[in-house]
């Protein structure tokens, strides 16, 4: 009896152990995505039909919406300024990645890595650095030019403060996306096409024109939508160069909305046209990027062919190092120039140097030290919390592990369809309400940074996971394990450099958000990215630029360390501003 009972024992501690918690974690993380996506979005319609002096249903918010002519102006001027930057970030960065993928140009290795930093630099920290080149009074170009010309002070070479500025202040931190696209495509196209195209007589630029860029086209209308989706979700540098420029953006009008008196009601009803374009925007993209532009037959093909440029690889160069300068050079230097001096139009010199900024800002600033602690703690939380949830979810989804799992998919990348701005307004509807009253504090700004977050967690790890062969599991749930442990002790171990980059990425993003952040924080969860924009409106610059450096020292720390890790290669950095 003692036998059988061991034996009855063992068999029941082995039936606890391999207990698959598969379908209740599907159940959870069902419930808890659901929770993050459909909840604001329901909010939104919800306030939408409902008036600000609570009379009930009514449509009275999209009859304003169709006839109010500064909303009209505010989506008119959007959709005008995220075309426009679009068309100049396909212009400048298809022949820069032609450049650098297919050409023989000194340092192309480098000039992908500078181009990389561009997304690093959060694009309203651009902005900041562009009012410090370009403002028509003190900007630095303007400073210069007078003074070298001996012009008056009414001189001005440059303005930020206009439509044309703010398009190419906004390009100068979108251009990455057509690049990356652009250059990954052109490595990939097979060199064979184009020897072909040269032994039926065709020279270089015939071959470019007729052979390589249709082979890259998708890419580049691909990387085009995604800057224009970018810049027409954007609230950060719409904010420092239009409202001074004296014109609404929608994403600027929707936050004035929340302004005193609020005007709950229309903001929502105002938020649902910029969600349909986004959804649009992102429906195109990936048509485009789904449709085959040419298939290799016959096994790998050569390497690519290298475009040799002889006397025209000074004018390359110039090209090249004009592009840098305008976007990572020239702003870099800005930055680091105000932050050591005591106002902008000071020359660097040992006479102007000044660490007054940083004492301020370190010891004097009462704010930095709660803004500081509140970002990287939501960084930490956020991307633990999304890289957790992003290995389960993957692992399910892509091992089909419980039926239903690709409603989980579809989940974990749908916030990537709701602009920053449009989500703030959803989470401040749903959660500031009696019910939840998380209004104020930090755990408003965790949802909103993990529903943000969550398409590129997910997306880093189903890659990685589609490159793990599921024959270790099997072999592991053939030994009793269940899918959950299977995962913990098998699979997850594979991954652990995959869940270092996703850990990573996600934290960058986090720390740099500020579209939704701006309607969420209160005096006590404010976040360093929100701390610069209030201190851009009193206008304390060499402030602005300490913490600006902090903020890009944190990033680039975390990019490097991420850089370590091998398996980066076609990682993507969720990025908006």
């Amino acid at each position: 009896m003692s036998a059988v009972s061991a034996t009855s024992a063992d068999m029941a501690e082995t039936r606890r152990k391999s207990f698959d918690l598969s379908m209740p974690i599907f159940i959870f993380l069902a419930l808890l995505l659901t929770a993050l996506v459909a909840l604001p979005l329901f909010w939104i319609i919800f306030y939408s039909f409902r008036s600000d002096t609570g009379a009930g249903a009514t449509l009275e918010n999209f009859v304003t919406l169709v006839t109010d002519s500064t909303l009209l102006q505010a989506y008119g001027l959007a959709i005008g300024m995220s075309l426009a930057v679009g068309l100049l970030s396909c212009v400048v960065a298809t022949p820069m990645a032609w450049l650098v993928a297919r050409t023989d140009l000194p340092g192309r290795k480098w000039i992908r890595m500078l181009v990389t930093a561009s997304f690093v630099t959060p694009p309203f920290l651009g902005a900041i650095a562009y009012e410090i080149l370009a403002a028509p009074n003190t900007g630095l170009a303007n400073v210069v030019y007078r003074k070298i010309f001996g012009l008056d002070q009414s001189t001005v070479l440059v303005n930020i403060y206009t439509f044309s500025g703010l398009v190419f202040a906004i390009a100068c931190f979108t251009f990455p996306y057509v690049f990356t696209l652009v250059s990954n495509a052109l490595d990939k196209v097979p060199s064979d096409l184009e020897d072909a195209s040269s032994i039926l007589g065709g020279n270089a630029m015939t071959t470019l024109r007729k052979v390589t860029i249709p082979m890259v086209l998708p890419a580049m209308l691909a990387g085009t939508l995604i800057a224009i989706l970018q810049s027409l979700t954007m609230f950060g540098s719409p904010a420092i160069i239009a409202l001074p420029a004296g014109f609404h953006v929608i994403t600027t009008k929707i936050w004035s909305l929340f302004q005193f008196p609020p005007r709950l009601g229309l903001a929502a009803a105002s938020a649902i046209p910029l969600l349909i374009l986004t959804i649009i925007l992102l429906q195109t993209q990936k048509a485009i990027l789904g449709r085959k532009g040419y298939t290799v037959l016959g096994g790998k093909s050569g390497s690519p062919r290298l475009t040799k440029f002889g006397r025209w690889k000074w004018v390359a160069i110039a090209f090249v190092l004009t592009v840098l300068s305008l976007t990572i050079f020239f702003p870099y230097l800005a930055l680091v120039k105000t932050a050591f001096t005591n106002t902008v139009g000071d020359p660097l010199t040992w006479d102007t140097l000044t660490l007054k900024h940083w004492n301020f800002v370190l010891f004097e600033f009462s704010a930095t030290r709660l803004a500081m602690w509140n970002t990287m703690l939501l960084g930490v939380l956020t991307a633990t919390a999304v890289t957790a949830i992003a290995l389960v979810v993957s692992y399910l989804v892509v091992r089909r592990s419980v039926t239903g799992s690709k409603y989980l998919g579809l989940l974990a990348t749908a916030p990537v369809a709701i602009p920053g701005i449009v989500l703030g307004v959803g989470l401040f509807l749903s959660y500031a309400n009696p019910t939840f009253q998380l209004y104020g504090t930090l755990w408003i700004l965790l949802i909103a940074f993990m529903t943000i977050e969550l398409p590129a967690g997910y997306q880093q790890m189903s890659s990685s996971f589609a490159g793990v062969h599921p024959e270790l599991e099997e072999a592991g749930r053939i030994l009793g394990a269940s899918r959950m442990t299977t995962l913990r002790h098998i699979t997850a171990p594979l991954l652990r450099t995959s869940v270092v980059a996703a850990w990573c990425f996600v934290f960058v993003g986090t720390i740099r958000e500020l579209s939704a952040t701006i309607l969420l924080t209160t005096a006590n969860t404010k976040l360093v990215s929100v701390i610069i924009y209030d201190l851009n409106e009193s206008g304390d610059l060499g402030a602005i630029c300490v913490l600006g450096i902090l903020l890009l020292l944190i990033s680039f720390a975390v990019v490097y360390v991420a850089n370590r890790v091998p398996v980066l290669g076609g990682a993507q950095m969720s990025t908006r501003g």
